[in-house]
């Protein structure tokens, strides 16, 4: 967080932020650059009633207070700006094979000349140059660059999986491209822009916070102007200086110089957590979401299926499919091919290891089978349109028509069924169970806690549906849902006062995703999900959409504790300065310097040099977030005012009181 490549270049970016037409955007920040400024003419004409060295002093620290929380600010943007070069760089590194008429003929240009709505040829190898959707073929397609993922995942024309992203990499077969974004305004590019904050717009919690904040510095401005009155009908005055430091101290200074910062740490993290967010609206909708609408497969269930029973044919026993799945399996290193291995061993000891001169058969986009080729013999195993495809005399034979029949009975049961033939024989069908996920009930008690209704949406019967939302330990669940039935959900739960976030992927999904609070399309989807979406999940896991929730919250709550911190911090400070500026007109305020301070001028400089310090302190918390744990309204409030508002409370105590040992020792005042 604070390594010299990203604090060197922040702290040049806080001094150039030091520009009126920049520091005018903190209105806080703003006003005590100004009382700053008033007190440096008034240091260099002379006239203030205050010894050169104490008012020298207080300048100083007055500017610093300005600089560390434009440096807060700095220190947040440039936690992005490696990522944003990286980025950047992939994009002016990127080429692209325009197709320029029939028979496939195409020529180089740079990615940056594609317009909308051209077509390029993207082959193995090359990188994939523009936001796009296949118009023709399919391939496998590695995001790594993207996602930081490194499994690659099928692409293909006419599906719901037709999206593909500048920078991907295409790593088997070839693809025809349609170009979908306008140039500037593809993925990378609002990658960049959001890592960067040049397109980030204050959130209306921000916004509030920002007129409340500004409302009180009005306040304390009318209050500290009426105090000459007070004190010339006391007989005395007050020296500018003097009521320059109360100002700074009565208005909140500190979480104005972090508000900012906490705004864009919390974007980060979402970026970080390769989430992309279009709008700060959206992280802070997700803090506040009430119901989460899941998607089963993939989110509640593993998307990855486990084997769960042999289905052998006529003519072939359990034990013999068992081994011909177990040998089709040897080399499958996904999780479905070593469950295969896992049930065939576990449930015949079957434990053959992987035949000398084995030849693997990868799964490829266009057969959609994998297996293995060992002396004479070849397994394989695949879908059942799949395998039939591959040995077309299988197709019209009564083992072919019984195999059919199993499948279908294993499809009816929720499960999805894989054929096996060997050597040219059918042998039956492996059953994968998409299980429900270990602990997700746990987690879907922690949302529960958190005041959020799940509600788990399934194209599966009711009766499958029922068990599924049973077990996984979900409140509500949408069985045999359409389109319309998810939009209908939404929005009959937005018009009881409730807060929905959702995941999707297909174009089928865009229409809820459009409409919920928080619409969190996956990055494998289509064109049409992404465009609908007010976040992208470059992962693509939709059970990312739980810790989305957390980081909206974990958002609003350090937006929160920082603001308890800094009310609380301010209350402090008035017993340091008040007593101060007052005793010598009224001796009885004697009474209120319950910290013994040294003197009036050791009070005020050690509240002026606390209230500083304790900016770039709290600036890793503002950066990292405050830790959230699920829990009601209720008791979060108490926490947060007990831990925050008593420290707070206690903090500014303590240091000023350790501020004005040093300051007494060294005689700065």
């Amino acid at each position: 967080m604070f390594s010299p490549t990203l604090v060197v270049p922040a702290i040049g970016d806080a001094f150039r932020k030091l520009d009126p037409r920049a520091l005018v955007k903190n209105p806080i920040l703003f006003v005590t650059a100004c009382v700053a400024l008033l007190l440096t003419i008034f240091f260099a004409i002379g006239g203030e009633n205050v010894t050169s060295g104490f008012l020298a002093q207080l300048i100083v620290w007055l500017w610093l207070t300005v600089l560390f929380g434009t440096f807060a600010e700095a220190l947040a943007e440039g936690r992005g700006r490696a990522q944003a070069a990286s980025l950047r760089a992939t994009k002016s590194e990127l080429r692209a094979k325009l197709l320029t008429g029939v028979g496939g003929t195409w020529e180089l240009v740079a990615a940056t000349q594609l317009e909308k709505g051209e077509l390029v040829l993207v082959e193995t190898g090359d990188l994939v140059p523009a936001d796009g959707e296949v118009v023709e073929g399919v391939a496998s397609v590695n995001e790594s660059a993207i996602t930081g993922e490194s499994a690659p995942v099928i692409r293909e024309a006419g599906g719901d999986r037709s999206a593909v992203t500048a920078g991907t990499r295409v790593i088997s077969d070839r693809i025809t491209v349609r170009v979908t974004a306008e140039p500037g305004h593809g993925f990378l590019d609002r990658m960049i822009a959001l890592v960067e904050g040049a397109e980030r717009q204050k959130t209306p919690n921000e916004v509030a916070l920002t007129i409340l904040l500004v409302g009180l510095t009005i306040i304390f401005l009318i209050a500290v102007g009426t105090i000459p009155s007070f004190a010339n009908y006391a007989g005395g005055a007050v020296p500018v200086s003097i009521l320059a430091a109360l100002l700074i101290t009565l208005i909140p200074t500190t979480i104005a110089a972090l508000l900012s910062a906490i705004g864009i740490a919390g974007m980060d993290r979402l970026v970080r957590f390769n989430v992309l967010a279009k709008s700060g609206r959206a992280v802070e909708a997700a803090g506040d979401c009430d119901v989460l609408l899941l998607d089963k497969t993939g989110t509640i269930t593993i998307g990855d299926r486990q084997a769960s029973a042999f289905r052998p044919v006529t003519g072939v026993d359990e034990r013999m499919l068992a081994e011909a799945a177990l040998f089709a399996s040897l080399a499958d290193e996904t999780p479905e091919g070593r469950s295969i291995v896992s049930l065939a061993r576990e449930k015949y000891g079957l434990a053959q290891p992987l035949p000398a001169g084995a030849e693997a058969i990868p799964f490829t986009a266009q057969t959609r089978l994998s297996g293995l080729s060992f002396g004479d013999s070849l397994v394989q195993k695949g879908a059942v349109d799949s395998i039939l495809r591959a040995y077309p005399d299988l197709a019209e034979t009564v083992t072919a028509a019984e195999l059919r029949r199993t499948t279908d009975e294993i499809a009816r049961a929720g499960q999805t069924p894989l054929a096996v033939v060997r050597d040219g024989r059918l042998m039956g069908a492996v059953a994968l169970k998409d299980v429900v996920k270990a602990g997700v009930r746990e987690r879907f008690a922690e949302l529960r806690r958190m005041g959020i209704r799940t509600v788990m949406i399934t194209g599966d019967n009711p009766l499958t549906a029922a068990a599924i939302a049973a077990e996984a330990g979900v409140d509500d669940f949408l069985a045999e849902a359409t389109p319309e039935d998810k939009l209908a959900l939404i929005r009959r739960e937005q018009q009881g006062g409730k807060l929905v976030a959702m995941c999707g992927d297909g174009t089928n999904d865009a229409p809820a995703l459009a409409q919920a609070d928080v619409g969190v399309a996956m990055n494998t989807g289509t064109q049409a999900a992404r465009e609908a979406g007010n976040m992208v999940d470059l992962d693509s896991d939709p059970t990312k959409l739980i810790e989305i929730v957390g980081l909206g919250k974990q958002l609003l709550m350090t937006r929160g504790a920082l603001t308890t911190f800094s009310v609380a911090n301010d209350v402090a400070k008035y017993f340091a300065i008040i007593p101060a500026m007052f005793v010598v007109l009224y001796p009885g305020l004697a009474a209120l310097n319950v910290m013994h301070l040294a003197s009036p001028q050791s009070a005020i400089l050690s509240a002026i040099i606390f209230n500083a310090l304790i900016i770039p302190a709290l600036v890793p918390l503002a950066l990292r977030g405050v830790r959230y744990k699920p829990m009601g309204a209720g008791p979060l409030l108490a926490r947060n005012l007990a831990i925050y508002g008593v420290g707070g409370l206690i903090a500014p105590f303590a240091g000023i009181k350790l501020i004005d040992l040093a300051v007494s020792a060294l005689h700065l005042a």
